[in-house]
């Protein structure tokens, strides 16, 4: 089981800090949201039940490859991560620069949470068809991983065109970064299944877990597939004992992001808290 860190919850201007010192301690991965922007008017929120406001549209957004690509001189060894990058907002010419120069300074650290998104409202500011989001994304997808693995790309689909180009230079990581992809449908199980590295569920509770893995697997299964599917959880502050762990290794989770502090100033406590109390009983059980 690997344990990231959701940086979210964190003020800006300790991310550097938090950063480092997550390093040290052992933590696999540090993970980042991302909005582009969030409207006035924007109503629903990305989690059921009535009790998860929206987003409020005031709350601070930087550009998670920027942030990324500063983390990446202040750490040596753990990954970076989106969760998630809203793919379809931008044309991929700007994803694939982005994420390429992310996962070049970090020496192939990248791991590139992906989604089709659920915010309306910022797919109409930027003038883009929420309900064609979908096939959107799919294409996106595909002239992402061409220009990071092609000497040169031509390209002539329904929402994105052009004469051949080339892209250089090429990510470390061989075909591009590791693409997790972010949702709860049928699409985003399909996508993991087919091109991702893993599959990053948003609103599954663990109980229902099980049965939505075998479904990944027979889709893997028909696309042909032999290579393992990750499956990332941000599970917040749900996990704070080895015993949770366990709890989600049995339901199939290999990667887990949580959040061991309910405050900024609270951060570096609870990491290293989290660090002796379940990191280290767990590399010494694997």
């Amino acid at each position: 089981m690997d344990i990231g860190l959701h940086l979210g919850s964190v003020n800006p201007r300790w991310w550097a800090e938090v950063a480092a010192e997550a390093d040290r301690l052992g933590f696999e991965s540090l993970w980042l949201p991302e909005h582009l922007v969030v409207p006035l008017g924007a109503a629903g929120s990305p989690h059921r039940g009535a009790g998860h406001p929206p987003i409020p549209p005031d709350v601070p957004a930087f550009d998670v490859f920027g942030v990324l690509g500063h983390l990446a001189a202040r750490t040596s060894r753990i990954r970076l991560g989106t969760c998630v990058y809203n793919i379809g907002l931008r044309h991929p010419f700007v994803t694939a620069r982005g994420a390429t120069t992310v996962d070049v300074l970090s020496g192939g650290r990248l791991a590139l949470g992906i989604g089709a998104s659920w915010l309306r409202a910022e797919w109409e500011a930027v003038g883009l068809d929420f309900d064609r989001r979908g096939p959107r994304v799919d294409e996106a997808i595909t002239v992402c991983r061409r220009l990071w693995s092609e000497k040169v790309v031509e390209h002539h689909g329904e929402f994105f065109d052009f004469e051949p180009v080339a892209f250089e230079p090429k990510p470390v990581q061989e075909g591009g970064p590791a693409l997790h992809i972010g949702g709860d449908g049928a699409a985003a199980l399909r996508r993991a299944a087919t091109v991702g590295a893993g599959w990053m569920p948003m609103n599954h509770a663990l109980e229902d877990l099980p049965r939505s893995l075998a479904r990944l697997r027979e889709l893997a299964d028909r696309a042909g597939r032999r290579s393992p599917i990750e499956v990332t959880l941000a599970a917040g502050r749900d996990v704070s004992r080895l015993e949770d762990v366990e709890r989600h290794l049995e339901a199939g989770v290999t990667r887990l992001i949580v959040t061991p502090w309910a405050a900024s100033r609270e951060a570096f406590d609870g990491m290293r808290r989290f660090a002796d109390e379940v990191l280290t009983p767990l590399q010494t059980l694997s």
